[in-house]
């Protein structure tokens, strides 16, 4: 499945379980991790491990597995789809570790562009 087409599911999911100040930029001219950082907020410990399990079942619905899965038992979980990375955090980690600010010379997505084609599907 290309890497876009992971992050759209990924945000979707994202953005059905209520995510908070969700944030994709393109990360592929700035590192070799992998093309995409998709960044969230949740809640509670509660949201936060809603959302990412929203993300591994929309995802494994369509074969999609992730590589692997860190912070199960923190305030910020980084789901590793090889080229797409979702990090959600609670929102003390998010300010705390401020992703956004260290990528901030990668590309933005625009999301808006994104949800609004999956409401069309």
């Amino acid at each position: 499945m290309e890497s876009f087409e992971i992050l759209k599911i990924a945000a979707n999911a994202l953005n059905s379980k209520k995510a908070h100040d969700m944030n994709a930029v393109k990360v592929d001219e700035l590192t070799v991790l992998c093309e995409y950082f998709l960044i969230c907020t949740a809640n509670s410990s509660t949201q936060l491990r809603a959302l990412c399990d929203e993300v591994e079942d929309k995802l494994k619905e369509k074969g999609v597995m992730p590589h692997h899965i860190e912070g199960k038992a923190s305030g910020w979980i980084a789901l590793d789809y090889g080229s797409v990375v979702v990090h959600v955090f609670g929102r003390t980690e998010r300010e705390f570790y401020a992703l956004d600010k260290m990528w901030a010379d990668a590309e933005n997505i625009d999301l808006e562009n994104i949800l609004e084609e999956a409401i069309g599907d």
